[in-house]
């Protein structure tokens, strides 16, 4: 439901940070329905979207066909990256995909995978909530209407003891039907953020509060960290 001028513009970020040339290898971990992994592969990048959601990927998969592109797509779990060692010039995960898994120990399972299949010189592209700003924004519940009739309720709760936000969603559908789901995401400051990156051997390089490379701030809605392989020769 994101409008096609923000992909255009995230798309544009991702291309400013990492500085690649067309033709570099890119991974798109979580790549949900293709929305930069599509735009990614029409600028000539080699992508390649992974997620574990099927039928996200099937619309991946639709979205890239549409537009007469090739970009590859892999059905797998975040924690066991089924790539060779340096396989991948940068890593993007975008639009808080993250801290979704069980526990911190299974999050640092993800960036040590990161770090495995980043080339030497590669680069890992980060993009997470702010969770200053959601604290200090913090709303139990919120209602979007949106223009084809459905109604989605959001309630919310925060674990200060896990750091835990634990989201129910109520879709109330414009034919009646009422859908719910819930999900639980561990927010992350950026210092403990920073310590996971270097326990996975990942030395963090630069950090923004936009993809456009604006400066992170309280109220910054995200946090953008770009990171490499530490003993790559980063300064």
């Amino acid at each position: 439901m994101l409008p096609a001028e923000r992909t255009a513009a995230e798309v544009n970020g991702v291309v400013g940070q990492l500085g690649l040339a067309p033709g570099a290898r890119l991974l798109d971990l979580c790549c949900g329905p293709g929305r930069h992994a599509v735009p990614l592969a029409r600028l000539g990048y080699r992508v390649t979207g992974l997620d574990l959601s099927r039928p996200l990927l099937a619309r991946a998969a639709a979205a890239a066909a549409e537009a007469g592109l090739r970009v590859g797509l892999v059905a797998a779990d975040m924690r066991r990256l089924p790539f060779a060692d340096g396989s991948f010039d940068a890593v993007l995960n975008l639009f808080n995909a993250f801290g979704y898994l069980e526990d911190e120990a299974q999050d640092e399972l993800v960036l040590a995978e990161v770090a495995r299949v980043l080339a030497p010189g590669g680069r890992f592209l980060q993009e997470l909530a702010n969770r200053e700003a959601l604290v200090r924004g913090w709303h139990d519940s919120d209602v979007a209407r949106h223009d084809d009739g459905l109604v989605v309720l959001q309630e919310r709760d925060l674990d200060l003891r896990t750091s835990r936000d634990q989201v129910r969603y109520t879709l109330l559908h414009p034919d009646g039907r009422r859908t719910t789901s819930e999900v639980s995401i561990r927010l992350y400051t950026l210092t403990e953020l920073e310590a996971m990156l270097g326990r996975a051997g990942l030395e963090l390089l630069a950090v923004g509060g936009d993809l456009d490379g604006g400066p992170l701030e309280l109220d910054s809605s995200f946090v953008v960290t770009l990171s490499g392989r530490a003993g790559d020769g980063i300064s």
